[in-house]
């Protein structure tokens, strides 16, 4: 059974501990069930959004502290509904690996899914803060007015939109990329989904919008995406530039330095996979069901982004220095 699980995964490089012993094998047997019945990958995505979303409504009314038991109850329920949608994200993806029923729609939904689960997370976040912020403000010793209950929620839900937008959506986003640049130095473009602009600007002019609406507008969403993750490692994308021109194609780059590379490469590995999934659930979790949403925005912000950081700097410096040797 391990080997069959083993051959649904990208690498072993790539895995978070967590996830070999407990998200693969549960997405495993859902991607074993799904395959019984015959049913696409990429139906298996829509699902888990659907799942993931649902879940928000649950943490909108999860204060115990006013609602009591039933407030726990939601709160529960929430992170149940949240880890389903997790085990599906990672079956749809097993699924693909197992019958071969991979397409670019499916790796853009595939990206796109943990987007809305939390999209949907963060507006119940402010919602469930502006329901139950009279404890806030009694804390704080802030008077309890419809003015001030209007001001602290648009403040939560700036810091709630920065915490999503600009360090969620930053953090997954090179996390993912940097994962796929391993992917390829480790087993070449068929093992790897490492797109770029470009490419993906062309298939989106190529795809004609008739029969092709929804692919049309996941294609630009996912344009917008990769040109992102190019605009954050410039010294990357200085280092694939110099391979391409020295060798030709990216394919002929010789196997010494793509040991190399992967080499320098595999130590981001465990710090990509903590600014992903599951440190950031965890974490939500806890501040849940402790009922201290704000500190899930808090630690976001700070300790996720400081590791981001970390992450970059070293990656880029071992990309400049890689380049320079080529150049030298």
């Amino acid at each position: 059974m391990k080997e069959e699980i083993a051959s649904t995964l990208k690498s072993n490089d790539t895995e978070e501990w967590l996830d070999t012993m407990w998200t693969r094998p549960i997405g495993y047997g859902w991607a074993r069930l799904f395959n019984r019945f015959d049913i696409h990958p990429n139906t298996v995505t829509i699902l888990s959004m659907m799942i993931g979303a649902a879940s928000a409504f649950f943490f909108v009314h999860g204060s115990f502290r006013t609602e009591g038991m039933e407030g726990l109850f939601y709160n529960i329920i929430a992170v149940l509904l949240l880890a389903w949608a997790n085990f599906y994200d990672s079956a749809d993806g097993q699924l693909a690996r197992m019958t071969g029923k991979k397409t670019q729609l499916g790796r853009i939904l595939d990206g796109a899914a943990g987007d809305v689960w939390f999209f949907a997370i963060y507006h119940a976040l402010t919602l469930r803060f502006y329901f139950h912020h009279d404890l806030e403000f009694r804390w704080m010793g802030i008077e309890d007015t419809p003015q001030n209950a209007l001001i602290a929620t648009l403040i939560f839900y700036a810091l709630a939109w920065f915490s999503g937008i600009v360090c969620h959506g930053r953090q997954c986003g090179l996390s993912d990329y940097y994962r796929q640049i391993h992917l390829f130095f480790l087993k070449g473009k068929a093992g790897s989904e490492l797109d770029n602009s470009a490419q993906q600007r062309r298939l989106y002019e190529e795809t004609p919008w008739k029969g092709n609406v929804v692919q049309k507008l996941f294609l630009e969403t996912y344009i917008n995406y990769t040109r992102n993750q190019e605009r954050q490692t410039p010294a990357f994308q200085r280092l694939w530039q110099t391979l391409k021109k020295k060798y030709g194609t990216v394919e002929n780059i010789p196997q010494s330095f793509r040991d190399e590379f992967r080499q320098r490469s595999l130590p981001m590995m465990k710090w990509a996979n903590i600014l992903t999934f599951n440190t950031r659930a965890i974490a939500l979790y806890i501040f849940c069901l402790i009922d201290q949403p704000w500190l899930y925005l808090a630690f976001e912000m700070v300790v996720m982004t400081a590791l981001y950081l970390y992450m970059r700097h070293t990656h880029e410096g071992f990309c400049q220095q890689l380049n320079d040797q080529l150049t030298a």
